[in-house]
Protein backbone atom coordinates (compact mmCIF):
# COMPACT_ATOMS: atom_id res chain seq x y z
CA UNK A 1 0.00 0.00 0.00
CA UNK A 2 2.86 2.28 0.89
CA UNK A 3 4.64 1.48 -2.55
CA UNK A 4 1.29 2.04 -4.38
CA UNK A 5 0.76 5.70 -2.90
CA UNK A 6 4.36 6.47 -3.03
CA UNK A 7 3.80 5.94 -7.30
CA UNK A 8 0.88 7.82 -6.83
CA UNK A 9 2.48 10.65 -5.42
CA UNK A 10 5.23 10.56 -7.82
CA UNK A 11 2.51 10.68 -10.47
CA UNK A 12 1.05 13.80 -9.08
CA UNK A 13 4.48 15.59 -8.94
CA UNK A 14 5.38 14.42 -12.53
CA UNK A 15 2.10 15.75 -13.62
CA UNK A 16 2.27 19.18 -11.56
CA UNK A 17 6.07 19.95 -12.89
CA UNK A 18 4.77 19.27 -16.51
CA UNK A 19 2.29 21.89 -16.12
CA UNK A 20 4.36 24.04 -14.68
CA UNK A 21 7.17 24.24 -17.32
CA UNK A 22 4.43 24.27 -19.45
CA UNK A 23 2.75 27.44 -18.03
CA UNK A 24 6.79 29.13 -17.80
CA UNK A 25 6.90 28.51 -21.54
CA UNK A 26 3.37 29.82 -22.50
CA UNK A 27 4.35 32.72 -20.23
CA UNK A 28 7.56 33.24 -21.55
CA UNK A 29 6.10 33.07 -24.93
CA UNK A 30 3.16 35.94 -24.16
CA UNK A 31 5.60 38.17 -22.06
CA UNK A 32 9.13 37.74 -23.94
CA UNK A 33 10.45 40.06 -26.72
CA UNK A 34 9.16 39.50 -30.70
CA UNK A 35 12.59 37.19 -32.33
CA UNK A 36 14.68 39.17 -34.14
CA UNK A 37 14.16 39.76 -37.73
CA UNK A 38 16.44 38.25 -40.23
CA UNK A 39 18.31 41.39 -41.50
CA UNK A 40 20.57 40.05 -44.30
CA UNK A 41 19.99 41.72 -47.43
CA UNK A 42 21.56 40.62 -50.31
CA UNK A 43 21.91 42.16 -53.59
CA UNK A 44 19.15 42.61 -55.64
CA UNK A 45 17.64 39.46 -58.03
CA UNK A 46 16.20 39.83 -61.05
CA UNK A 47 12.27 39.25 -61.09
CA UNK A 48 13.26 38.13 -64.77
CA UNK A 49 15.22 39.37 -67.42
CA UNK A 50 14.66 39.60 -71.37
CA UNK A 51 16.82 40.08 -74.42
CA UNK A 52 15.89 40.84 -77.48
CA UNK A 53 12.54 42.12 -76.69
CA UNK A 54 9.85 44.08 -77.70
CA UNK A 55 7.72 45.91 -74.98
CA UNK A 56 3.98 47.84 -75.83
CA UNK A 57 2.28 49.96 -73.04
CA UNK A 58 -0.46 51.47 -73.35
CA UNK A 59 -3.02 53.65 -71.80
CA UNK A 60 -6.16 53.68 -70.17
CA UNK A 61 -8.19 54.56 -73.41
CA UNK A 62 -6.52 51.29 -75.05
CA UNK A 63 -3.88 53.58 -77.16
CA UNK A 64 0.06 52.77 -76.80
CA UNK A 65 1.73 55.25 -74.73
CA UNK A 66 5.66 54.01 -75.72
CA UNK A 67 7.00 51.25 -77.06
CA UNK A 68 10.53 50.16 -76.47
CA UNK A 69 13.00 47.65 -78.43
CA UNK A 70 16.29 46.28 -76.33
CA UNK A 71 18.59 44.27 -76.31
CA UNK A 72 18.03 43.21 -72.69
CA UNK A 73 15.82 44.44 -69.93
CA UNK A 74 15.66 43.15 -66.22
CA UNK A 75 12.85 43.50 -63.81
CA UNK A 76 13.65 43.76 -60.38
CA UNK A 77 12.11 41.81 -57.60
CA UNK A 78 12.30 44.38 -54.61
CA UNK A 79 10.72 47.39 -56.89
CA UNK A 80 9.20 45.66 -59.86
CA UNK A 81 11.11 48.44 -62.01
CA UNK A 82 12.24 47.75 -65.56
CA UNK A 83 15.93 48.41 -65.95
CA UNK A 84 17.03 48.78 -70.35
CA UNK A 85 19.98 48.65 -71.51
CA UNK A 86 20.12 50.55 -74.92
CA UNK A 87 16.84 50.96 -76.18
CA UNK A 88 15.00 52.59 -79.28
CA UNK A 89 11.98 53.82 -78.51
CA UNK A 90 8.79 55.20 -80.16
CA UNK A 91 5.87 57.87 -78.49
CA UNK A 92 3.10 57.38 -80.56
CA UNK A 93 1.14 60.67 -81.15
CA UNK A 94 -2.28 59.22 -81.08
CA UNK A 95 -2.86 61.77 -83.64
CA UNK A 96 -3.63 61.69 -87.53
CA UNK A 97 -1.10 62.58 -89.72
CA UNK A 98 1.28 63.45 -87.28
CA UNK A 99 4.13 61.21 -86.77
CA UNK A 100 5.61 59.48 -83.70
CA UNK A 101 8.60 60.27 -81.78
CA UNK A 102 11.12 58.32 -82.25
CA UNK A 103 14.68 58.14 -79.68
CA UNK A 104 17.56 56.12 -78.37
CA UNK A 105 19.49 56.43 -75.17
CA UNK A 106 22.33 54.09 -73.26
CA UNK A 107 20.17 52.94 -70.77
CA UNK A 108 16.48 53.29 -69.66
CA UNK A 109 14.49 52.79 -66.32
CA UNK A 110 10.36 52.48 -66.62
CA UNK A 111 8.40 52.49 -62.69
CA UNK A 112 6.23 49.51 -62.39
CA UNK A 113 3.03 51.12 -63.33
CA UNK A 114 4.67 52.63 -66.34
CA UNK A 115 3.85 56.20 -65.50
CA UNK A 116 7.22 57.06 -65.26
CA UNK A 117 9.79 56.84 -67.52
CA UNK A 118 14.01 57.50 -67.57
CA UNK A 119 16.38 57.61 -70.17
CA UNK A 120 19.67 57.93 -69.27
CA UNK A 121 22.91 58.40 -70.97
CA UNK A 122 23.20 60.25 -74.54
CA UNK A 123 19.39 60.90 -75.63
CA UNK A 124 18.25 61.67 -79.39
CA UNK A 125 14.65 61.78 -80.57
CA UNK A 126 13.67 62.41 -84.18
CA UNK A 127 10.28 63.05 -85.77
CA UNK A 128 9.81 62.96 -89.08
CA UNK A 129 8.26 66.10 -91.34
CA UNK A 130 4.64 66.33 -91.48
CA UNK A 131 2.49 69.12 -93.19
CA UNK A 132 4.11 72.41 -93.12
CA UNK A 133 6.90 71.23 -89.73
CA UNK A 134 10.22 70.48 -91.42
CA UNK A 135 12.05 66.87 -89.79
CA UNK A 136 12.53 67.83 -86.24
CA UNK A 137 15.45 66.16 -83.95
CA UNK A 138 16.14 66.71 -80.19
CA UNK A 139 19.48 65.93 -78.58
CA UNK A 140 19.70 65.90 -74.85
CA UNK A 141 20.68 63.88 -72.17
CA UNK A 142 19.22 62.43 -69.10
CA UNK A 143 15.39 62.62 -70.15
CA UNK A 144 12.56 62.02 -67.35
CA UNK A 145 9.59 61.14 -69.39
CA UNK A 146 5.38 60.75 -68.55
CA UNK A 147 3.97 58.89 -71.01
CA UNK A 148 0.67 58.60 -70.87
CA UNK A 149 0.76 62.59 -70.63
CA UNK A 150 3.51 62.55 -73.65
CA UNK A 151 5.68 65.25 -71.61
CA UNK A 152 9.33 65.06 -71.02
CA UNK A 153 12.07 67.27 -69.22
CA UNK A 154 15.57 67.22 -68.51
CA UNK A 155 18.21 69.93 -66.73
CA UNK A 156 20.85 68.87 -69.32
CA UNK A 157 22.21 70.82 -72.23
CA UNK A 158 19.48 69.87 -75.01
CA UNK A 159 19.54 70.94 -78.88
CA UNK A 160 16.57 70.96 -81.28
CA UNK A 161 16.97 71.57 -84.86
CA UNK A 162 14.08 71.89 -86.76
CA UNK A 163 14.51 72.38 -90.64
CA UNK A 164 17.35 75.18 -90.99
CA UNK A 165 16.29 76.12 -87.27
CA UNK A 166 18.96 75.58 -84.76
CA UNK A 167 17.71 76.75 -81.14
CA UNK A 168 20.30 74.85 -78.04
CA UNK A 169 20.17 75.59 -74.44
CA UNK A 170 20.25 74.39 -70.58
CA UNK A 171 17.49 72.68 -69.28
CA UNK A 172 14.27 71.30 -71.25
CA UNK A 173 10.17 70.75 -70.88
CA UNK A 174 8.32 69.98 -74.14
CA UNK A 175 4.79 68.42 -74.21
CA UNK A 176 4.46 66.48 -77.30
CA UNK A 177 0.87 66.85 -77.71
CA UNK A 178 0.98 70.49 -78.47
CA UNK A 179 4.01 70.59 -79.92
CA UNK A 180 5.49 72.89 -76.76
CA UNK A 181 9.07 73.04 -76.00
CA UNK A 182 10.36 75.46 -73.87
CA UNK A 183 14.08 75.90 -73.11
CA UNK A 184 14.78 77.08 -69.76
CA UNK A 185 18.35 78.81 -69.69
CA UNK A 186 22.10 80.02 -71.24
CA UNK A 187 19.24 79.51 -74.90
CA UNK A 188 21.03 80.55 -78.14
CA UNK A 189 19.27 80.33 -81.74
CA UNK A 190 19.87 79.95 -85.37
CA UNK A 191 16.92 80.72 -87.75
CA UNK A 192 16.80 80.89 -91.71
CA UNK A 193 16.97 83.53 -93.77
CA UNK A 194 13.09 84.00 -94.54
CA UNK A 195 12.36 83.95 -97.85
CA UNK A 196 11.03 87.65 -99.54
CA UNK A 197 7.83 87.38 -101.44
CA UNK A 198 8.66 88.81 -104.48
Amino acid sequence: MREWLRDRRLAAVIVVVALLAGAAQLLLWWIGPAPKPNEFVGPPRSGYTLTDFKLTQYGADGLPSFLIDAPRLERREGDESLYINKPDFRLPSNQTAVPDWLGHSLYGWVNHDGTLLKLQGPVHMERAAFDDTPQTTIDTAEVTAWPKQNRLETAAPAQLVQGGTRIHGVGMRADLNDKHLELLDDVHATFPPRQHAR
